[in-house]
C-alpha cells in the first residue's frame, strides 16, 4: 500500500516520537525510595530485586556496638542511575557497587546510592555497605506497645524485627515483598553463642572471639532475620519425621514454664508437615532467650524466638508461621491476617489434634466471649491499619474466618485448600484476593460474601 505525502510525514513523525519516547523511558533513572506499602511507604526499595544478603557482623555486648559489612546481590529492574537502601540510625562509612566506591547520601532512614556507572536493566550487581553504631530498638503502639528489633539482654542481644526493624541492624530492602537468601556471619566474645537462620555452616574460636556462620538457602523476608547472641544451652537432632532441629535455650530459663520446647517443636513441625504440606525449610528449632521486656515471640525463619511468652500453644503458633508468613509471605502489610489468622487457627487445630477442644468450640468460645458492642468487632481485619495491625481481632477474627470457611466448604475441601495454598505460593508472596480465588477454585463455591462479612465489614457478624 502506498501512503500519501502527508500520511508519510505523519508516519515518520509518529515513528520519531515513538523512538524518543522509548529512548527517554530507557534512560537511567533513580529507583523508588519505597515500594509504596500503604502502612510503611518508605520501606523496601524500587528499581531492583534483592537476591542474596551476605552479612558480616561484629558485636560487643559490653558497649552494645555493632560493626557490619553487608553485601547485597541484586538484579536491576530498570536502568538505574541511583537506588535506595533502608538503614535506621547507624553510620555508613563506605559504599561500593560492583567493587568500586560509590557516592551516597542520607535522608532519614534512606541511603541513596549513586554508582559510578548506571546499572542496566536485567543485570545483576553487588552493593556493599560498611557501617556501625549502637542499634536502637523501635517502639510505639504497633507491637503491643513493646520495644522490638535489636534489644540488649544481660548477656547479649535478642533480635526480633517484625514488621520494620530489620533495617535497624543491616541495610536492606526492608519489606517482605523483596525476599532473598542469606549468609549471616557473626563475631562475638568467646563464650557466647550466636544463633541465626537456616543451617550452621561453621563455628570456631580465635583471639578471644567466636566466629559463627549461618546460611539460609530459602528466600526470606528481612523481618524474619535474626542474630540473637547470648549464653545458650544447645540441643540438636532430628524430628521423628526427619527434619533437622536446633534448639537454643538460655540456661536462666532451663526449668521455667514447664514446657518441653524441643519436644513440642519436633512434634508440631511433623504434624504441620502433614496438615499444611512439606516443611519448607532445611531446619526447625527455637531460640529461647531471657528477654521478658519484649513480651512477645516471633516466627523467625527456621527458629522462632521466644521471650517471656513460652507455652505449647505459642510454639505451635510460631511454627505454623513457617508456612503462613515465612514461606508464603504477605505482599503488603495490610494482609497480615494471612499470617496471624492462620497461625491462630493452627492453635485451634492443635487443640483438636490433641483432643482437648474442637476448632468449632474454640470459635464459639471466642465469638460468644465478645459482645456486639466490643471494640474487637470494629477492626477491619482485611485492612486493620498500621498501628493496629497486630490487634487481637486480626488473630482471632482471622481464625474465625477460617472456621466459617471450613464449615461452609466442608473438611475435605478445607484440608485440600491449606496445602494447596502453601504449595502454590511457596517461597513467594500473596494477598487476600489470591486466597479467596484459590478457596473458590478448590471448593467450587462463590465465597465473596463470606470474606466480605468476616474480613472487610465491621460489627459482629450473625451466625
Amino acid at each position: 500500500m502506498l501512503l500519501s505525502r502527508s500520511a508519510r510525514f505523519t508516519a515518520v513523525a509518529t515513528a520519531a516520537a515513538s523512538f524518543f519516547a522509548v529512548a527517554a523511558s530507557s534512560a537511567p533513572a533513580p529507583g523508588g525510595a519505597g515500594i509504596g506499602d500503604s502502612y510503611f511507604p518508605q520501606l523496601g526499595n524500587g528499581g531492583f530485586d534483592a537476591r542474596h544478603y551476605d552479612l558480616a557482623l561484629a558485636y560487643d555486648p559490653a558497649t552494645d556496638r555493632l560493626d557490619g559489612r553487608t553485601t547485597i546481590t541484586a538484579r536491576a529492574g530498570q536502568n538505574l542511575s541511583s537506588f535506595d537502601l533502608d538503614l535506621q540510625k547507624l553510620e555508613v562509612t563506605r559504599v561500593e557497587v560492583n567493587g568500586r566506591r560509590a557516592e551516597f547520601t542520607r535522608d532519614g532512614d534512606e541511603i541513596r546510592i549513586t554508582p559510578r556507572e548506571a546499572l542496566r536493566k536485567g543485570r545483576t550487581f553487588e552493593v556493599s555497605v560498611t557501617y556501625g553504631g549502637v542499634p536502637e530498638p523501635l517502639g510505639g503502639p504497633i507491637v503491643f506497645g513493646s520495644d522490638y528489633g535489636w534489644m540488649k539482654t544481660d548477656d547479649g542481644v535478642f533480635v526480633a524485627c517484625e514488621p520494620n526493624a530489620a533495617s535497624t541492624w543491616f541495610p536492606s530492602s526492608d519489606h517482605p515483598s523483596d525476599k532473598a537468601t542469606y549468609d549471616i556471619r557473626i563475631k562475638a566474645p568467646q563464650g557466647l553463642t550466636a544463633v541465626s537462620n537456616g543451617r550452621l555452616v561453621s563455628t570456631y574460636d580465635k583471639g578471644g572471639s567466636t566466629y559463627t556462620h549461618w546460611r539460609e538457602t530459602k528466600p526470606m523476608a528481612t523481618y524474619l532475620a535474626t542474630a540473637t547472641i547470648g549464653k545458650f544451652d544447645v540441643r540438636t537432632g532430628t524430628t521423628p519425621g526427619g527434619t533437622p532441629i536446633y534448639v537454643a535455650i538460655d540456661p536462666v530459663l532451663a526449668n521455667s514454664n514447664n514446657v518441653d520446647v524441643y519436644g513440642v517443636t519436633a512434634a508440631a513441625t511433623d504434624y504441620w508437615s502433614q496438615v499444611f504440606g512439606p516443611y519448607p525449610f532445611e531446619e526447625t528449632g527455637a531460640i529461647v532467650d531471657d528477654m521478658p521486656q519484649a513480651g512477645f515471640s516471633l516466627e523467625v525463619q527456621s527458629k522462632p524466638v521466644y521471650s517471656a511468652v513460652r507455652s505449647e500453644s505459642t510454639i505451635v503458633h510460631e511454627l505454623a508461621h513457617q508456612w503462613f508468613g515465612d514461606s508464603v509471605s504477605v505482599a503488603h502489610w495490610k494482609d497480615i491476617w494471612l499470617n496471624e489468622g492462620f497461625a491462630t487457627y493452627a492453635q485451634w487445630l492443635w487443640a483438636e489434634h490433641q483432643g482437648t477442644r474442637s476448632a468449632h468450640d474454640s470459635f464459639l468460645a471466642g465469638y460468644n466471649a465478645r459482645p456486639a458492642e466490643s471494640a474487637f468487632w470494629q477492626i477491619t481485619v482485611g485492612d486493620p491499619q498500621r498501628d493496629t495491625m497486630f490487634a487481637s481481632a486480626v488473630y482471632q477474627r482471622g481464625a474465625m474466618t477460617l472456621q466459617v470457611l471450613r464449615e461452609r466448604i466442608g473438611d475435605t475441601a478445607f484440608f485440600e485448600l491449606l496445602p494447596a495454598w502453601t504449595k502454590l505460593h511457596r517461597y513467594g508472596n500473596a494477598d487476600t484476593d489470591d486466597f479467596v480465588r484459590l478457596a473458590e477454585r478448590v471448593s467450587g463455591q462463590q465465597l465473596d460474601d463470606l470474606f466480605q462479612t468476616w474480613l472487610f465489614t465491621t460489627g459482629k457478624p450473625s451466625l
